[in-house]
């Protein structure tokens, strides 16, 4: 019997944020209005997710033997964290990311992985126990393949229920997709794995069923404002999203994967679950920064009532 734990695996960034006016052309120069520094990384940004919507986050990554590696520990317990297996490196230092934001809360990102490009498989074998033990192991590809796909077969040989975030975007080989639970891609990451341009509900739906295809067992499509596209052996379904103001979109696709992972692993049905990380999603988007968006379980009821009068 599975404990309920989710085993988040991946990468934690500094988040150097400036916000502006609109994302600067190649070669243009933007004065902007706001800079700061927020705790970030696709695989932090989801073990947060998860500890805030109240699963039980147990979370293996490698940071710096630095000032930003010794403060994600204390924020990741901070959190209630379980940081058994948050690796301080002496060669490389921590992650950092460098965030644009515009008006209407796109952003463009570029990562100096740091650390994060350092976990690796031998990183993950002292962690066997507790991935085998857990409910559901949660991934994204912001570390060395070698490891995901490592993570992926033991965890998927365990019984182990499996999601895979698969950003940022690249290809990834059927093999792997086989042993996948969850696919969680947005536009651009399934149209490179599917070969469909994502641009609206229906090429969406295209995109999920060729995906399924390929031994992904369910498919969930991120579509922003338009909600999600839920493809599982029934068929496909479109969940929509909140109606919100976004200012910042970033982590908000991480905040979907973490609340996602908390509901499947109190045993809600798929799309229920789909439904709850819409909800969570949509109110990360009305805040600025990555993990500072984050919301906690009680806000996501509250809102639920609000809606409910």
């Amino acid at each position: 019997m599975k404990s309920g734990k989710i085993v988040v695996i991946g990468s934690s960034n500094m988040d150097m944020v400036v916000k502006t006016d609109h994302i600067p052309a190649p070669g243009e120069t933007v004065l902007c209005g706001s800079f700061l520094m927020n705790p970030g990384g696709k695989g932090a940004n989801q073990a947060v997710a998860v500890a805030r919507l109240g699963g039980d986050s147990l979370f293996i990554c490698k940071v710096g033997d630095d000032v930003f590696g010794r403060q994600f520990t204390y924020l990741f317990n901070d959190e209630q964290i379980d940081t058994s297996f948050v690796i301080p490196d002496e060669s490389l230092p921590s992650g950092v990311a460098l965030i644009t934001v515009d008006e209407s809360g796109e952003n463009s990102i570029v990562v100096a992985s740091g650390a994060n490009a350092n976990l690796f498989v031998q990183d993950i074998e002292p962690a066997l126990k507790e991935i085998a033990q857990a409910s559901i192991l949660l991934l994204q590809l912001e570390i060395p393949m070698e490891t995901v796909h490592y993570a992926i077969r033991y965890a998927s040989s365990q019984g182990v229920k499996v999601i895979l975030n698969p950003a940022p975007a690249r290809a990834l080989p059927a093999g792997l997709l086989a042993q996948v639970d969850i696919l969680t891609p947005n536009k651009t990451e399934a149209a490179m794995i599917s070969g469909v341009q994502v641009s609206d509900i229906e090429s969406a739906i295209n995109a999920g069923k060729i995906i399924r295809e390929m031994g992904v067992k369910n498919v969930v499509i991120t579509m922003g404002s338009q909600g999600a596209v839920v493809c599982q052996q029934s068929g496909c379904r479109v969940l929509p999203a909140p109606e919100m103001k976004a200012i910042d979109t970033t982590a908000a696709g991480d905040t979907f994967n973490g609340a996602l992972a908390v509901a499947l692993s109190e045993n809600k049905p798929l799309e229920a679950a789909v439904a709850f990380a819409c909800e969570a999603a949509a109110i990360s988007v009305t805040r600025f920064g990555a993990q500072s968006s984050i919301p906690h379980r009680n806000e996501i009821i509250t809102r639920k009532l609000d809606l409910a009068d």
